[in-house]
């Protein structure tokens, strides 16, 4: 694979982990978005390299398993995380943590699971995996940090409207993500 089609592959992947950056940047205060950039990178950059990795060494029969199920339970996770900032959209900024261990577990692998499917189609064509995911991870980690900060500043002009509309997003997402697997999109 050369380096322009890794790079925008890298880039297509992390797209979904800019968007739910963007909505979780959105109900920060201004004085944790770097906090919050830096949290969101991190787990979306490591699990974004982490699929490919794992896909590459379990191979075809993981990727039908998965992709069988996939949008389900992007759809589940997504639309959980979605109400739950809806219904938090009225709490005050200073009781609010950047995000939960949990669910940002739940985040960074429903916005992964395409790139383990990237990773089975890795293993029959001719990638050195160690670079493609370091390259993947940084990437992912720098357009989720860049969406969290944009997304704080974005939540700034109307707090609890802006976090409404981030967890209809990622609810949208979800519900894009089972349209498509069943070509209705």
């Amino acid at each position: 694979m050369d380096a322009l089609t890794l790079l925008l592959l890298s880039v297509s992947l992390a797209m979904d982990a800019f968007a739910v950056s963007v909505c979780g940047g959105m109900r920060l205060p201004e004085k944790r978005k770097f906090v919050g950039g830096l949290q969101y990178g991190a787990w979306f950059g490591i699990f974004q390299a982490l699929m490919p990795f794992i896909g590459f060494h379990l191979g075809l029969y993981f990727a039908a398993i998965a992709n069988a199920y996939s949008h389900w339970i992007i759809l589940v996770i997504l639309g959980w995380i979605g109400i739950g900032m809806i219904r938090e959209a009225s709490e005050s900024p200073e009781e609010k943590p950047v995000t939960g261990w949990l669910t940002m577990l739940g985040l960074a692998i429903a916005t992964s699971i395409d790139a383990l499917g990237v990773g089975v189609g890795f293993a029959f064509q001719d990638v050195r995996i160690g670079p493609a995911v370091l390259e993947i991870g940084t990437i992912t980690f720098c357009i989720s940090f860049l969406g969290c900060v944009f997304g704080a500043y974005i939540g700034m002009m109307g707090k609890e409207k802006a976090e409404k509309i981030g967890g209809l997003v990622l609810i949208g997402i979800g519900l894009k993500t089972v349209l498509n697997h069943y070509h209705l999109l």
